[in-house]
Order: structure tokens, then C-alpha cells, then sequence
């Protein structure tokens, strides 16, 4: 099965971004505090005036709205529905005094507003006043849905969709772009017969349901000549319908990036599902402290809804078909496949593969009754330097990781009311106590036996081969496993390449040719495909020193591919965030290879970076993939294609056969769509079939 390279050094700059914007970690004791930015206060107003509408707090609202957003307030189309709702809300009280207090609200406040609000104001003010007669549990009256709490959740909607434009108080871009990257995904998977792994947690991750979208005022509706190319990108886009775009695009004043903005944040996400993804990923990463990253029990039930662990078969097999990753290409655990991107190695017979286990282990500071673990192929009486290191130094690199403090939605702007609302925190791992912290330290003998030990040696051998330390890496690895390597040896060979290139950068070519003599040789030797990377690698020594070992050797994705491969024969899964981002990054190319077009708003959202994935010079992998794609037809991580697709991807579909010997006119293209409301790649394929001709096509349709 195909996949795409990911580019996890761009992926884990837009989660740290996200997690500042969103004050979800904080930096080290040391490092001062930073204040939270503008866009963050704003969208903590926003989310206290949600939260407040949908309680039915219309006062409460007024107020906030009054101190932070006074604009608001001079629109009297959204003044009118606040102080209708206002009505509603004293009415549902029930006692005399806020039945009076609403008929002040109508004389004062509801009726002079209904006169200029909007044309039909005047007839649903009148129309409202039937909630006198009308009880509101009468499911049958004429002002049921007055009456309904819905009206809460539709107001607080529209008030956040005209707040967050008003005030540029967007998501983060990592937050908008996983609402654009699932939604394709959804809609290609739909479209092609696809069965994604992920599609569990993406559909429970975006939710269906959409906050209404903000309207412009009745002076902007002179219609302005809005681009028609502009007007059905938006639309494909953010699933509209042409009307709705040409609304959107009014309301942004022709601004098309706003626009997307605007419709983006209205997709509804499930905010503590992604909080614990993006948690998980931060641990597995590095980014967060491990201990301090711990979720709650809630959010692990988020991620996985279940755990099942069986520690000694996890520790007791050596993992035969783990994931490797160079470059972002990720392989099939499940099939024995390895992949490296466009140069790189895959092999098929040498991988390594795990053995009945199904394990979801993600939380290394969890407690459980299996802290005492036998690893197959572990040294049990030596623990490997690196962890020796970081215990006896107080963990090194880890004490720049930052801390993760989770969604606090108690922070309210100054001058707003705290609502009395549950509010779940989602990661509750206290900092460990200097007890603990120095009984860790002074452990400096005994076995590889606990969760954080064993995250402590993976991002320990990914720091060191990020840094091109590949003969450490070595060392370290047959201390604690011999065996690992002949079990991976695509692996090897990389290190080892990288050994090879900084000796001869070090003007040490003696020893780079001994490295390539006992180990770069025998390995190609027994796969064929890595002779043609041998070949370039040798060619280093014709370069100049300094440029042996160059920027296009990416040692990031190198180490990335190292610790999925170590954390796998340790028993650490790997994140669903990155399973999430191979789909539907792999389906977003996809997606737009039917359309025949670039997606406009991939440079907004940071995507096109997530796919620029440094090039190995190391090249010879086609034979290797070629074999593994043939041995299997699933994966843990990649979407499985059904017939269909695979025989477009053949180049053997009727559209994309036809697209070749048509050449359709971006004109009549969207002709085809906009008359026919139609996506890109279905009006293409209609457009072939009558050799490119909009007014046939347009014809037949209606005739």
C-alpha cells in the first residue's frame, strides 16, 4: 500500500505552537512565565460567551460583550436576538418578578430594536409575544421552538462565528488544518470505497455539527464581482453550497483566506479528544515530560476506549514487523513492510514483525501490576548508558522538555463572571517529589522494568542519531539487544551510512572505508537493492570534506524511523495523532490528483511543509517496496484501498484514462460545476466524455 512521507520536525513545530497558543504547556521552573497572547484572550472571551448564551445567562452576556466587544452591540440585528432570548429566558423563571422584569424588556429594549433589526424582526417580535399564553412545556404550541433550549446553542453559535471574525481570534493553525485534513479524508474515503484505521477517531474527533454562519450586513449585499474561481474553491472547500460561499466570501469583503478561516472554525472539534492526542504525541515526541504528561483516566478512555496490555508477550518478542520511518514513509507493520521515501531502502524478508500482541501503551507514567517486565534479546543486569546518563545527570535533555498543564478553562478574562459549569481536566499527573526524584537518581543499577524507562531509552537513541551520533547508536543498541540489528538491518545500513559520511567529512577515510568494508558491503551484499545506495555513498569520498555529509541527509527522519522501530520492540505504540496525519495526509495528495488542481489553502494551513520531506541520496528501495507491496493488502497505519480505487491508481479508471486524451478548459470546468453544482473531478470526468464541451455536457444533463 502507498504512503506518504511526513514531515514530523514541521508536524511537531505546529503542535508546539498549537499547545502555546492553547496554554497547554508551559515552559521549565527556570524559564520565566510567558503571558498568553491577544488571539488566546480573545478566544477565552469568546468561549465565556458561548458558554454563558448556552446557560441562558443574557445579561451576563450583555455585560462581557459590552467590555470586550462593544461592536457587537451596535448591530442590532444581533442586539434584537440577544434581547429576545433575554424574553425567553425571565419567562422561564417563572416568578412574578421575571415576568415583570420581561414585560420591562419588551417595552425598554425588544420592541424599539424589532422596528430597524431586519425586515422580518417586526413580525417575530410579535410572534414571540405568544410565550405569554403558550406554556413552554407545550410541545404542540406555535413557540415550541422559542421555547426550545436549542435556540441557546444556535445564538451562542452565531455570536462566536461573528466574534472570532471580528476580533481574528482564529484556532491555531494545527487545529484548523486536522478540520480540513479529516474532512477530505472523510469525503475521499466516501467517494474512492476506502476503509481507513483511523476513521473511528476522526469521525468522533470532527464532529457534524456546525456553528451558523455569520451574515453580512444588508449594505455589503450589492453583489461584488467575487471571482467564480474564488467562489467554488471555497465552496468544495468547506463543503457549501454556491450560495452559501458567495455569503461567506460578502461577509469577509472578498478576502477568499478569511473566508476559509471563517467557515473552518465553524467544523465543530471534539476539544479533549484532541487535547489527548496531541498530549500523546508531545510524550512520544519529547516535547513533553513524560511523568508530567500523564493523562487522566478519561483521557486515555478518549484516545483508546480500551487498553489491553499482555507485558509479557510484549516484552518477550522481539517485533518482526515494526514500522520504520525514513523521511515520513512509513511501512506496514502488519505486512513486513519497509519503506524509505523515494531513496530509500525497504525490505520485505529482514523486517521485523510483533507477535499476537495487542497493546496500546502510551502512558509511561501509568501504574500497573506489570512494572516487572522481561524483555527477549534485553541485557537484564546492565541498564544501557544512555539511561545510566540521564538518571545520574537528572535526565539531560528532559529537563528542556516542557510541561504539559492541560485545558484550563477556569482562566477567565478580567471583569468576566466564572460560570458554575463542569469543567474536566484532562491531565492530572502530579511533578514527582524530591523523594521520588532523588530515589530515581540514585537508582543507577538494575533492569529496564518501567514505562518511563523505557520512553527515557527511546527518545535518548533518537536525540543521539538526530545529532548523527550513529556509532553511539550502534553500541547502544547491541549493549542492550543483539539481535536487534540483524533483525533490522535496513536500519544498520542507514547508520551506518551516516558513520561512513562523517568520517570521511572528518578527512578520516581509513576508517570510513573500514566502515563500509564490515558492515555498508555485507549488507548489500544480501540485499540487492541497497547496492545502488552503497554506490552514492562511496561517492562521498570524491566530495570535499566538508560537504560529506550535507542538509540533504536527513538525520530528524532517520532518528524518527529509529525510535518508532525501538519503541515498537519496547511495547511502545506509536501515536494515533501520527497514524491520523499519514491518512489523511496520503488522501489530501489523493484527493487532489483527481481534481487536477493545487489546493489553495495548503500553504495557509502549513500543509504543503508537513509534505516537504528532505530526499535521501541513498536511493535503491524500488525493488524492496515492489516485493513488500505484493505480500500484504493491510496495515495498521494506512488506508486500505478497495478495487475501485486501486485500479485508478493503476491509471485504469474511465476518468483519469479519458482525462489524458481530453484537455478540459479551466473555463468550461467551472461552468460544469457551477451550473451543475458538481465537484472538480466529476465535472472533469463529464467533461471528457463529451471531449470537453460545457454546453453539451449542460444539455445532456437536462435534457
Amino acid at each position: 500500500m502507498d504512503s506518504i512521507p511526513v514531515n514530523w520536525e514541521a508536524l511537531d513545530a505546529l503542535i508546539i505552537e498549537f499547545a502555546k497558543s492553547e496554554n497547554l504547556i508551559e515552559e521549565s521552573v527556570s524559564s520565566p512565565c510567558s503571558s498568553p497572547s491577544s488571539s488566546y484572550k480573545s478566544r477565552l472571551v469568546i468561549r465565556q460567551i458561548r458558554l454563558l448564551l448556552e446557560a441562558g445567562d443574557i445579561d451576563s452576556t450583555i455585560d462581557l460583550l459590552r467590555l470586550h466587544a462593544p461592536f457587537i452591540l451596535d448591530d442590532h440585528r444581533l442586539l434584537f436576538r440577544l434581547h429576545k432570548q433575554r424574553f425567553i429566558e425571565l419567562l422561564r423563571k417563572g416568578t412574578v418578578e421575571d415576568r415583570d422584569s420581561a414585560i420591562t424588556c419588551l417595552r425598554t429594549a425588544l420592541a424599539p430594536c424589532a422596528l430597524d433589526a431586519y425586515p422580518e424582526a417586526y413580525e417575530e417580535f410579535k410572534h414571540v409575544l405568544l410565550a405569554f399564553i403558550y406554556d413552554k412545556d407545550d410541545q404542540a404550541s406555535p413557540v415550541a421552538n422559542e421555547w426550545s433550549e436549542r435556540r441557546r446553542f444556535d445564538i451562542a453559535g452565531l455570536m462566536s462565528s461573528v466574534l472570532r471574525a471580528h476580533l481574528h481570534a482564529y484556532d491555531p493553525v494545527f487545529s484548523m488544518a486536522m478540520r480540513y485534513l479529516i474532512s477530505i479524508h472523510r469525503g475521499f474515503s466516501f467517494r474512492q470505497g476506502f476503509s481507513s484505521p483511523v476513521s473511528d477517531l476522526t469521525e468522533r474527533l470532527l464532529l457534524d455539527e456546525r456553528d451558523p454562519p455569520a451574515t453580512p450586513q444588508e449594505s455589503l449585499y450589492e453583489v461584488p464581482p467575487f471571482d467564480e474561481v474564488d467562489i467554488q474553491a471555497l465552496a468544495h472547500a468547506v463543503e457549501l453550497t454556491r450560495q452559501g460561499a458567495v455569503d461567506s466570501l460578502r461577509f469577509a469583503k472578498g478576502d477568499l483566506f478569511q473566508a476559509f478561516q471563517n467557515e473552518l472554525c465553524r467544523m465543530k472539534l471534539d476539544v479533549s479528544l484532541l487535547d489527548e492526542l496531541v498530549r500523546e504525541y508531545c510524550v512520544y515526541r519529547g516535547i513533553v515530560d513524560s511523568c508530567l504528561g500523564c493523562p487522566s483516566a478519561h483521557g486515555k478512555q478518549l484516545i483508546s476506549g480500551r487498553q489491553n496490555v499482555n507485558q509479557s508477550g510484549m516484552d518477550c518478542c522481539l517485533s518482526r514487523n515494526c514500522s520504520l520511518e525514513v523521511g515520513g514513509r512509513t511501512t506496514d507493520h502488519a505486512s513486513g513492510d519497509v519503506s524509505i521515501n523515494n531513496s530509500h531502502m525497504e525490505s520485505n524478508s529482514d523486517t521485523v514483525s510483533m507477535q499476537d500482541i495487542d497493546i496500546e501503551e502510551r502512558y509511561p507514567c501509568d501504574t500497573s501490576n506489570h512494572e516487572d517486565c522481561s524483555t527477549s534479546g534485553m541485557h537484564q543486569c546492565e541498564i544501557p548508558k544512555i539511561l545510566q546518563k540521564n538518571r545520574t545527570h537528572g535526565g539531560g535533555e528532559r529537563n528542556k522538555r516542557k510541561r504539559w498543564r492541560g485545558r484550563d478553562d477556569t482562566e477567565y478574562p478580567s471583569g468576566s463572571s466564572k460560570l458554575d459549569h463542569s469543567t474536566t481536566t484532562l491531565v492530572s499527573c502530579p511533578t514527582m517529589s524530591k523523594e521520588q526524584q532523588a530515589s530515581e537518581i540514585s537508582s543507577a543499577t538494575g533492569t529496564i522494568n518501567s514505562r518511563e524507562d523505557k520512553y527515557e531509552i527511546v527518545l535518548g537513541m533518537k536525540e543521539l542519531a538526530s545529532r548523527g551520533m550513529a556509532a553511539e547508536v550502534v553500541e547502544e543498541i547491541n549493549a542492550m539487544d543483539p539481535n536487534f540489528f540483524a533483525q533490522n538491518p535496513i536500519l544498520l545500513f542507514q547508520l551506518k551510512q551516516v558513520e561512513f559520511l562523517k568520517l570521511v567529512r572528518c578527512g578520516e577515510h581509513s576508517n570510513a572505508l573500514r566502515v563500509a568494508c564490515s558492515h555498508l558491503g555485507p549488507l548489500a551484499a544480501r540485499d540487492p537493492a541497497l547496492l545502488k545506495p552503497l554506490k552514492e555513498t562511496l561517492l562521498a569520498l570524491l566530495r570535499p570534506n566538508e560537504e560529506a555529509l550535507g542538509d540533504s541527509l536527513p538525520l530528524y527522519a532517520l532518528a524518527t524511523s529509529l525510535q518508532v522501530a525501538i519503541g515498537r520492540r519496547l511495547g511502545i505504540e506509536e501515536p494515533q495523532l501520527m497514524k491520523i496525519m499519514r491518512a489523511t495526509l496520503y488522501t489530501h495528495t489523493e484527493w487532489f490528483k483527481l481534481q487536477m488542481c493545487k489546493d489553495r489553502f495548503e500553504g495557509l494551513l502549513k500543509i504543503d511543509s508537513l509534505k516537504e520531506v528532505s530526499t535521501l541520496f541513498l536511493d535503491g528501495a524500488a525493488a524492496s517496496k515492489s516485493n513488500a507491496d505484493n505480500s500484504s493488502t493491510h496495515g495498521s497505519s494506512q488506508v486500505t484501498v478497495s478495487s475501485s480505487t486501486r485500479l485508478q491508481e493503476d491509471g485504469n479508471s474511465p476518468t483519469q484514462a479519458s482525462s489524458r486524451d481530453v484537455v478540459c478548459d479551466e473555463n468550461a470546468i467551472l461552468k460544469v460545476m457551477e451550473f451543475l453544482a458538481l465537484p472538480r473531478a466529476d465535472a472533469i470526468h463529464l467533461l471528457a466524455q463529451y471531449n470537453g464541451n460545457a454546453e453539451t455536457v449542460i444539455q445532456q444533463i437536462f435534457a
